[in-house]
C-alpha cells in the first residue's frame, strides 16, 4: 500500500518502467514471457496506453507484486485525468481582456501558482464578467480568502 500512496495519480506504466530498471529486466523478453506484444508493453511504460486489468494481473503475478496494485494505480490515474478535464488549468480566456495582463503574456500565466496576483488584478481592474469567471475558476472561498488577505476590512463577494 505504500506504493499506492507514493504513486497515486501517476500512470502505472511509469511505475512499471521503474520496476523494470530496478530489477534489471528488459521489456521485450518480459512481454514475451507473459505472452504479450512488446509494443503494447512499451506503449504502457511510456504512458501512451492504459493498462487493462487482465494485463495488470499477469504483470503483477510474474513480478511478484501485490495483486491489484497496478490496476488501482491505473484507476487513480484515470481519476486524475478526468478531474483535470472537469477543472481546466486556465479560466476561460475568451472572457478575460488581455489588456488586464499588459505586463505578461496571458498564455504564459501559471494560473495555479499566481492565483493571488490574478485575483487581485481582476478585482481591481476587471469588469463583472471577468470577476464572475475568476470566481467560477478559483471558487468563491478562495477568492474571498485572497481579497480578505489584501484588504483591512473583510471583503465578501456578492452572491451572483
Amino acid at each position: 500500500m505504500d506504493t499506492l500512496l507514493k504513486y497515486k495519480g501517476i500512470h502505472p506504466g511509469i511505475v512499471l518502467e521503474r520496476e523494470f530498471k530496478k530489477r534489471s529486466l528488459k521489456q521485450r523478453p518480459f512481454a514475451i514471457a507473459i505472452n504479450e506484444h512488446p509494443q503494447t508493453l512499451n506503449a504502457i511504460t511510456k504512458g501512451k496506453r492504459s493498462l487493462n486489468t487482465a494485463l495488470a494481473l499477469k504483470i503483477e503475478e510474474k513480478m511478484g507484486l501485490e495483486e491489484g496494485i497496478l490496476a488501482i494505480l491505473q484507476t487513480y490515474y484515470d481519476i486524475r485525468i478526468e478531474k483535470e478535464k472537469q477543472h481546466p488549468e486556465t479560466p476561460n480566456l475568451a472572457l478575460l481582456r488581455k489588456s488586464l495582463f499588459w505586463d505578461t503574456a496571458i498564455n504564459h500565466i501559471d494560473w495555479k501558482k499566481q492565483y493571488k496576483a490574478v485575483i487581485k488584478r481582476i478585482f481591481e481592474r476587471g469588469n463583472e464578467i471577468e470577476k464572475s469567471e475568476i470566481i467560477r475558476f478559483y471558487g468563491k472561498q478562495k477568492v474571498d480568502d485572497v481579497l480578505n488577505s489584501i484588504s483591512r476590512k473583510p471583503y465578501t463577494l456578492s452572491a451572483n
